[in-house]
């Protein structure tokens, strides 16, 4: 149901209006939807606080006439208050916002609150009902004030953060959710003088370093250091530690321009250029961005990591083996006992169909930046 639709529900319920049948099925609504049930109350007690609103300014208003009377009788003296309340036009001009219920409550609070300071002497009976009543709002508006805040501040900080222009770009993929570690290719990494980033699917950016390069194996690691990434539940493939067969389909996901390409193809041959045991060969097409893309196979294994291409030859690609991921992980490790990698990938995509798999893994492959 539409937010529109909704409120002219909640309203014609609270006043009555709808028929025996109508108000049988809304009655089932409410208790199976909490949303529906919260948006009736909140309706009921925004009826209630304006019809206390209107007692009271009825009350004030008479005070004001007993206080004016007894001015121009001689008995006190004292300039006569007039209040202007604009509320009801308020109330017309907004009540299809569902917000309306707290902004009201904080006015009707504030005028409560003025006429409980001016009857307190007269009147103390009533004092411990309205200032209990006065409390409640307040609270409620002070943790509506703190969420306004909270929200204001976060897209103050959005906007405050740069974009960054990048003078190169690649493809990475995620191994690590806990510790946000990413492979990507040597030659990718190495680009990066000044700045490195990491942007995904969405366009979000954020700062990364690189941890550890291996460039025989043309591997390197980069953990993202930004504390705005969001963590991403399981890795949904797992690395290989064998070789892929000869004439396994694979496809891959990079980011040869702006959003994510898919590209496929077959394993062509079990070595790399000039028999690189490092290595496999591709038949399919890549294009600059794409080194760092993933290479997974159809029961979603990860294969390799693509990384070039035979200059004179249209369809031979190139990819790094995955056994070789393995091996540059053990490694940084020793290099670095701060480097903490856990592998925590399983196989979720094995049975998916092809649609399905790259929709789980889009979420994981970035492009690479920098400058």
């Amino acid at each position: 149901m539409e937010d529109v639709l909704l409120i002219d529900a909640v309203e014609r319920f609270v006043n009555g209006e709808m028929t025996h049948q109508e108000k049988i099925y809304f009655e089932d609504l409410r208790k199976n939807n909490p949303e529906l049930d919260q948006a009736v109350v909140e309706q009921l007690f925004f009826l209630n606080e304006l019809n206390n609103f209107g007692v009271t300014k009825s009350f004030k208003h008479s005070l004001h006439e007993v206080q004016n009377k007894l001015a121009n009788e001689g008995f006190v003296f004292s300039t006569p208050v007039i209040v202007k309340a604009k509320l009801i036009q308020m109330w017309y001009k907004y009540k299809k916002t569902v917000a309306v219920a707290a902004s009201i409550a904080g006015v009707v609070s504030l005028f409560i609150a003025s006429v409980v300071s001016a009857v307190t002497k007269k009147d103390p009976t009533n004092t411990t009902l309205l200032v209990n009543k006065v409390e409640a709002v307040a609270v409620k508006n002070a943790q509506i004030e703190r969420k306004l805040n909270k929200l204001e501040a976060n897209a103050i900080a959005e906007a405050k953060k740069p974009m960054v222009e990048s003078k190169f770009n690649g493809t990475g993929f995620l191994i690590d959710v806990n510790n946000n570690y990413i492979i990507t290719n040597a030659h990718v990494a190495m680009e990066a003088k000044n700045q490195l980033i990491v942007e995904n699917k969405k366009g979000d950016q954020f700062e990364a370093k690189t941890v550890y390069i291996d460039q025989l194996r043309d591997i390197a690691i980069l953990r993202i250091k930004d504390k705005s990434f969001k963590k991403l539940s399981p890795i949904p493939f797992q690395i290989r530690k064998s070789s892929a067969f000869l004439g396994e389909q694979v496809y891959m996901l990079g980011f040869p321009k702006k959003e994510i390409v898919y590209g496929e193809g077959y394993v062509s041959a079990r070595n790399g250029h000039n028999m690189d045991t490092l290595f496999c060969q591709l038949s399919t097409t890549a294009s600059a961005g794409s080194s760092g893309s993933p290479v997974i196979a159809k029961n979603g294994d990860l294969i390799g990591i693509l990384t070039s291409k035979e200059s004179n030859t249209q369809g031979v690609i190139y990819a790094i083996k995955s056994v070789n991921i393995l091996r540059a992980i053990e490694e940084a490790k020793k290099i670095d006992d701060n480097t903490s990698i856990k592998i925590t990938g399983a196989s979720v995509l094995k049975g998916l169909k092809r649609e399905d798999q790259i929709e789980k893994m889009e979420n994981y492959v970035f492009m690479i930046k920098g400058n």
